[in-house]
C-alpha cells in the first residue's frame, strides 16, 4: 500500500473509530435539495455553547473537578500549566463523558501550544474525520473552522505536507467557511493532478463534487479510488448514494448490492435491502 493509499484508508478508519467510541450516530441522508440549502446558510456553533451544554451531564463532583482544572492556571509557566490543563480536560471529556466536541477542543488547544506538526495534524484530522460524516450545516462549520487553524498552524511548520494541504483544502470544500470553495478545491485539484494517485486528494474532491450535486464528476473519483481499492466498503457506499442520488437506479442498485455483500451489521443488512427494493419498484 503506497503513502496516498494509506492516508485514505487511515481517514476511513479514523472516522469508523470516531464513530465508535463517541457514539454510532448515522446522519440523515443529504440530497440536492439539503445540499444547496446548506451551501447558502450560514451556520455559526459557539464552543461555550457547546461545553454549557456538555456540562449539564455533569455529576456535582465532575462538575466541580472541572472547574478546579479550568481554574488551574493561575501562576508561574502560565503555558506550560496550560497546557497540562487542556491535556487534563481534554482526557476526562473523551475517558470519563465520551463526547467529542469538548474533547477535540482541548486537545486541539494543547497541540496548539505544542506547536508540533505531529500533535497539530492529528488534532486537525480529528475535526475533519468528524466533519466527513457531519450532516448539521452549523457543526460542520464549527469543525472546520477549528480543523482549519489547526492545517494552517501545521503548513507554517512544513509548507510542503501535501496530506495538510488537502485537509485544509477539505474544510473549505465540505465545511461552509467560506462562499469560494474553490479556495479549497484549486489546492487539492493541483495536487492531484500531479499526482492523480494521490488517494486523499481524490477522495476529498469526490466528496466535494458529491457535496454540490456535481454527481458524475465525484463518481468518476470515487470509481478511480474503488479500482485502487477494491475492498474499501465506505467507497462502494459513496457509489451506490450517487448513483441514487442522479437517478441512476440500476448503477444505485449494484452497488447498495456490494455493500450489502460485504457488510456485517444486521440493521444495515435491513437497510439497504430496503433500499434495493424500493429502487426496484
Amino acid at each position: 500500500m503506497n503513502r496516498p493509499q494509506l492516508i485514505l484508508a487511515t481517514a476511513g478508519l479514523m472516522v469508523v473509530l470516531v464513530l465508535f467510541f463517541f457514539g454510532n450516530t448515522i446522519p440523515p441522508k443529504k440530497d440536492a435539495p439539503a445540499m444547496a440549502a446548506a451551501a447558502n446558510a450560514k451556520p455559526s456553533i459557539q464552543f461555550k455553547d457547546l461545553l454549557l451544554k456538555a456540562k449539564q451531564r455533569l455529576t456535582p463532583e465532575q462538575s466541580e473537578r472541572i472547574t478546579r482544572i479550568e481554574n488551574s492556571v493561575t501562576r508561574g509557566d502560565v503555558k506550560e500549566q496550560q497546557f497540562k490543563a487542556y491535556k487534563q480536560l481534554a482526557s476526562f471529556w473523551k475517558d470519563s463523558m465520551h463526547l467529542f466536541e469538548p474533547y477535540a477542543f482541548y486537545n486541539g488547544e494543547a497541540s496548539k501550544l505544542e506547536s508540533s506538526e505531529k500533535s497539530l495534524t492529528f488534532a486537525a484530522q480529528q475535526f475533519l474525520d468528524r466533519l466527513l460524516v457531519e450532516a448539521d450545516p452549523a457543526m460542520e462549520n464549527w469543525l472546520a473552522s477549528n480543523a482549519k487553524v489547526l492545517f494552517e498552524q501545521a503548513l507554517q511548520i512544513n509548507p510542503a505536507n501535501d496530506s495538510s494541504k488537502i485537509g485544509l483544502g477539505a474544510c473549505y470544500i465540505l465545511g461552509s467557511i467560506s462562499d469560494n470553495p474553490m479556495q479549497g478545491i484549486l489546492p487539492v485539484r493541483e495536487i492531484v493532478t500531479k499526482n492523480p494517485n494521490n488517494l486523499y486528494g481524490q477522495y476529498i474532491l469526490a466528496l466535494g463534487g458529491k457535496k454540490s450535486g456535481q454527481f458524475d464528476k465525484a463518481i468518476d473519483r470515487f470509481l478511480l479510488i474503488n479500482k485502487a481499492q477494491p475492498d474499501n466498503m465506505e467507497i462502494d457506499l459513496h457509489l451506490a448514494e450517487c448513483y441514487d442520488m442522479k437517478g441512476d437506479k440500476q448503477n444505485a442498485i449494484k452497488w447498495y448490492t456490494t455493500v450489502k455483500g460485504k457488510v456485517k451489521n444486521e440493521n444495515a443488512v435491513k437497510e439497504l435491502t430496503e433500499r434495493i427494493n424500493l429502487l426496484k419498484k
